[in-house]
């Protein structure tokens, strides 16, 4: 029996809703994705629940949910995931929170990316907020404007996402709690900070907040070693948290400028000394929330392209899982707690490797004991394609047991 290499392909936000300018497609249904069909039409098809009943649909909340973990039990909060992708310690009394560097025009957030600030200019803004702010809040550049707040021995606040408010007034979803004031203060007294710094920083916005999380090392638990390919620090940190190597990948930015080609080429020359790789891909969620149709067809091809494509050519007998993490509808810019499509086979196409017994035949299949009776094989991936399939999974641990219990043909 050879050993089998997995890649998990996760284009965060793909799955959407269908489209009046499309016929009636949606954007994954209409886009040129010749590799992706083959390995669905190969392979298993289905829906899966990422988010469970009553949490946020947040990209946190659903990579946990893909990459093997239960996030009702398990969560903490985005920020601390960020940290650990960051490389930023936590004590256990310590609180990390997410930082936007924001534009605010009269009192509601005009843009909750401030331009998509230039990495080096936000590193710039957080120096001056450490030298002008001080103990017990540190700032920690990220990715242009996601940078980290930590409050040593702090509390937590209830916040809310910028992305999820723009536009609005700004008074109803201030921090609130034990810790709202504090970090009110906090906020005031960056913008008076940031003044005259960036014409486009006007402020900050913190959300997402939380203590360092405990996750139990997954992959390892399963005989696997793993890596995971991203360039947004909060999945880099799940996987730091999860025990996996999460190298840093020079073009990859966490937008929809990516350098694909350059996350395809570290996840395969990784996999030598890897027996998984999760690659994730911000750029069709950065579309939505753009909402740009164009320009989220355009990353959905390039994933194809650049990543499925060359994963096919180098190492075809590889088993593939793509996978979105959620909904973002284009048209509304936000995140929806939906069931998104997943596939799974080989990457030429084809079950290469077998789940519970099944694919002996080399045909499509469903795993045994958990497709329902009228199961039937996809004609391409999408989303109206997997609910035809009648293959639901109730949660994304259930779809990487399924995934990392694949084992290899003779």
């Amino acid at each position: 029996m050879t050993a089998l290499k997995r890649i998990v392909v996760v284009p965060d936000g793909m799955a959407d809703h269908p489209q009046a300018r499309l016929g009636g497609k949606t954007p994954v249904e209409a886009a040129h994705t010749p590799h992706l069909d083959r390995i669905a039409r190969g392979g298993t098809v289905g829906l899966v629940t990422t988010v469970p009943d009553g949490m946020a649909a947040g990209s946190d909340v659903a990579n946990l949910s893909v990459l093997g973990y239960d996030p009702a039990a398990l969560y903490t909060g985005r920020a601390p995931l960020e940290a650990a992708g960051l490389g930023v310690r936590l004590a256990a009394a310590d609180v990390a929170y997410r930082c936007n560097l924001v534009t605010i025009v009269d009192g509601a957030i005009r843009d909750p990316t401030a331009g998509h600030l230039p990495t080096a200019e936000a590193g710039r803004l957080v120096e001056l907020l450490n030298r002008r702010v001080g103990p017990p809040f540190e700032f920690h550049a990220g990715t242009s404007f996601r940078c980290l707040m930590v409050w040593r021995g702090g509390r937590e606040a209830r916040t809310t996402p910028p992305q999820d408010i723009v536009g609005q007034a700004l008074d109803g979803f201030l921090p609130q709690g034990e810790a709202g004031a504090a970090l009110r203060e906090l906020t005031s007294r960056a913008a008076r900070v940031l003044d005259g710094g960036h014409p486009l920083v006007t402020g900050i916005w913190l959300w997402g907040g939380g203590r360092s999380p405990s996750l139990p090392a997954f992959f390892a638990m399963r005989g696997l070693s793993a890596v995971v390919v991203a360039a947004a620090q909060l999945v880099r940190g799940i996987g730091v948290c999860a025990g996996c190597e999460a190298p840093i990948v020079p073009g990859a930015t966490a937008y929809i400028d990516t350098d694909y080609a350059a996350k395809a080429r570290t996840a395969l020359a990784a996999l030598r000394r890897h027996d998984l790789a999760f690659i994730h891909i911000e750029a069709p969620d950065e579309a939505s929330h753009l909402k740009s149709l164009a320009e989220k067809i355009r990353a959905i091809e390039a994933i194809d392209r650049e990543i499925l494509g060359r994963i096919g050519r180098e190492l075809p007998d590889a088993a593939v899982l793509v996978v979105p993490d959620h909904y973002t509808s284009v048209a509304s810019g936000l995140h929806e707690a939906l069931a998104v499509p997943f596939a799974y086979g080989a990457a030429k196409g084809g079950p290469a490797f077998a789940v519970d017994g099944n694919g002996a035949d080399g045909g499509p299949s469903a795993p045994r004991g958990v497709a329902p009776d009228g199961w039937r094989p996809a004609r391409a991936f999408g989303e109206a394609q997997a609910a035809q399939t009648g293959l639901e999974l109730p949660s994304g641990a259930a779809l990487m047991d399924l995934f990392s219990g694949c084992t290899a043909r003779r």
